[in-house]
């Protein structure tokens, strides 16, 4: 049985959704599906059960479908490092932070990693569903392409096209791609979904009825605009979220630093109709939100000074309603923030912090990668960490007074959250599974 990838003829196109949506309908035919990412981008990422980290995308999907996590869904993540440079994770662990020309230089070296992972996941699951990357057909990158065409002409998959209605151009995007791929891709083509309809779908039967007849492409779904607002991959999608809460009782704003990370912790209260969430990225006054969150962050010392640029840190250090920091947010919280090693930063760093715990963070080169069950403000929570940063008397969580803050990622999630999750990842799945041309698939992955 062949492997699918999954190609967008844009980015943001619904590659991460349609991944999921696809693994879950063949699940429910009897088919032993797998996720994989060759290289993900992504400051939001997860701990696996292997204690690995991976991208929250991979991770989502996995959890998803109920499949374990490892590291080998997602091979290679690229995480923001310091000016032109990403942090570089290769098989769930920190190896180096690289200049993008230097990672495209020595991208050749990573393609073992993605093999191994690759088979691995093959010996264990009949179909792979691979994600791919933004756009397959950037002709100036598409010889650095780990995602889209080295796993699609390496394991010789099956490829499916998504198109983002959206956006404009969906004729345009879908006749663009299929004509830049190479002619060998262009043969493994099952079809293209159009994504993210609105309106009355008979609108589009002419649409159809073009890119069947002009293109030579079968439409396998026209799926209509859904939004999940769940398993956000990127900060954007979540400041594009718009949230129709009339009547909240509580308010809470998050610190939209520059580079927050790890911003999944605020699903749970986004999805309660009782609480409005604000993201805040100036000096606005603070007392009006009745909890105030600093959330994780990539470069906790970049981000800290942002802080102190934009005036938010003399108006958080002014509050006296309750704060809460989380990871990074955490490590903001103490009196200095200490990264001699340049682990974070471009050179050795000393940075003055909050100063609400009486203690200081110290950076150390080997990231702190843990999942399991915490007992944290008097409950126990389901949690992971992930990060560099340490403090000896505050190792796991701080408490006094407006002041809380942790390492551990997780805190919101509750059982009502996971029912909820169910119940919407099984309703966006139900709203896709007519629309989708199931059968035309399984016979192509299943053809020889």
């Amino acid at each position: 049985m062949k492997s699918i990838s999954i190609f967008g003829t844009s980015s943001d196109a619904g590659k991460s959704t349609l991944t999921f949506v696809i693994g879950r309908l063949l699940q429910e035919r009897g088919i032993n599906v797998g996720v994989f990412k060759a290289q993900n981008v992504s400051n939001n990422s997860h701990v696996c059960d292997d204690g690995s980290e991976i991208a929250i995308a991979q991770y989502f999907q996995a959890e998803v479908l109920g499949i374990p996590t490892s590291y080998h869904l997602n091979p290679v993540l690229l995480k923001s490092g310091h000016g032109n440079s990403a942090s570089l994770i290769v098989k769930g662990h920190v190896v180096a932070d690289k200049e993008v020309r230097e990672y495209y230089r020595d991208l050749d070296s990573l393609k073992p990693a993605v093999d191994e992972c690759f088979e691995y996941l093959s010996e264990r699951y009949e179909c792979l569903i691979c994600e791919g990357a933004g756009s397959p057909v950037e002709l100036n990158l598409m010889d650095k392409d780990l995602s889209n065409i080295y796993i699609a002409e390496k394991q010789d998959t099956k490829i499916i096209l998504v198109a983002d209605i959206e956006r404009g151009g969906v004729f345009a995007s879908i006749w663009g791609v299929y004509n830049l791929l190479p002619e060998q891709l262009r043969k493994n083509i099952i079809g293209v979904i159009v994504n993210k309809f609105r309106g009355d779908r008979s609108l589009f039967d002419d649409g159809v009825r073009i890119i069947e007849e002009r293109f030579g492409i079968s439409v396998l779904g026209v799926l209509p605009y859904a939004p999940l607002n769940l398993g956000f991959e990127d900060s954007q999608s979540l400041k594009n979220f718009v949230q129709n809460k009339p009547n909240p009782v509580k308010k809470i704003g998050i610190i939209n630093y520059p580079t927050m990370s790890n911003y999944n912790d605020f699903e749970p209260l986004i999805a309660d109709e009782t609480i409005a969430v604000e993201f805040i990225t100036t000096n606005i006054v603070l007392e009006s939100y009745e909890l105030v969150i600093l959330p994780g962050s990539k470069r906790v010392i970049e981000d800290l000074r942002w802080l102190k640029k934009t005036g938010l840190f003399e108006a958080l250090k002014a509050r006296h309603k309750e704060i809460l920091g989380i990871c990074g947010g955490y490590q903001m919280m103490f009196e200095t923030i200490i990264d001699e090693g340049g682990v974070e930063t471009a050179e050795p760093s000393r940075e003055e912090a909050l100063g609400f715990i009486d203690d200081v963070i110290v950076f150390q080169r080997d990231k702190v990668l843990k999942k399991g069950k915490y007992e944290i403000f008097g409950r126990a929570i389901n949690g992971f960490e992930i990060h560099h940063g340490v403090s000896e008397k505050y190792p796991l969580f701080y408490e006094k007074e407006h002041i809380k803050g942790t390492f551990v990622h997780g805190l919101f999630d509750d059982e009502a959250f996971e029912a909820y999750k169910k119940k919407t990842i099984d309703g966006f799945i139900a709203t896709m599974r007519d629309e989708i041309d199931v059968e035309r698939v399984i016979e192509n992955i299943n053809a020889v």
